[in-house]
């Protein structure tokens, strides 16, 4: 074999072996559910929705435990106008799928007018935000991949955990949860 040759196959090998075996030892992420599963509309993975920020409702579509927590997805119906705080995620991007109605959607600098059909995606340590304008109901559908915490999260403020916290407790929550306040709401002009 000549030297070359001997290059060229000792770097195949070491791609070869930098290449994820996620079929042998499970991927990234670990073991996920071993069968499909549907989901209906209007409905809750676990049959059991969360109801935050005064109305909005959350339905899980797929939780972080199906896929050992590489991705959480939920649809978001809301009624109210508005959104959460500017913030950003550590270890997680965020999109935005909007099935019914009109949202802002804040990425940065830029601002979206996202209706249905429109996809937004937000990576992580990007700041970004939304909030859902006009009349009427709107469901958008929000994915976090990975999962990291937010699940969790979402859960705790259904129950009431954070309703009696100052500023500074709920900012540590958020951090332990993984993200962090970096700015008040969208602002936009009522219709």
């Amino acid at each position: 074999m000549n030297r070359n040759s001997f290059l060229r196959a000792g770097l195949a090998i070491a791609a070869f072996l930098s290449v994820p075996f996620g079929g042998l030892a499970g991927d990234k992420y670990g073991k996920k559910v071993g069968k499909g599963f549907k989901v209906d509309a209007g409905k809750d993975r676990h049959g059991k929705s969360l109801s935050l920020f005064e109305g909005d409702t959350f339905y899980c579509k797929v939780s972080s435990e199906d896929t050992d927590g590489g991705m959480y997805m939920f649809e978001s119906t809301r009624i109210k106008e508005g959104g959460p705080i500017l913030h950003t995620h550590y270890d997680t991007d965020e999109w935005w799928y909007v099935l019914q109605g009109e949202f802002l959607i804040k990425v940065g600098d830029t601002t979206y007018n996202a209706k249905a059909g429109d996809f937004v995606y937000g990576p992580r340590m990007v700041p970004h935000t939304f909030a859902k304008v006009g009349t009427g109901e709107a469901k958008v559908l929000i994915l976090h991949q990975p999962a990291g915490k937010m699940e969790e999260y979402f859960k705790k403020l259904s129950e009431g955990v954070a309703a009696n916290m100052s500023e500074e407790q709920r900012n540590n929550m958020r951090k332990e949860h993984g993200f962090e306040k970096v700015g008040p709401p969208l602002t936009y002009l009522k219709q």
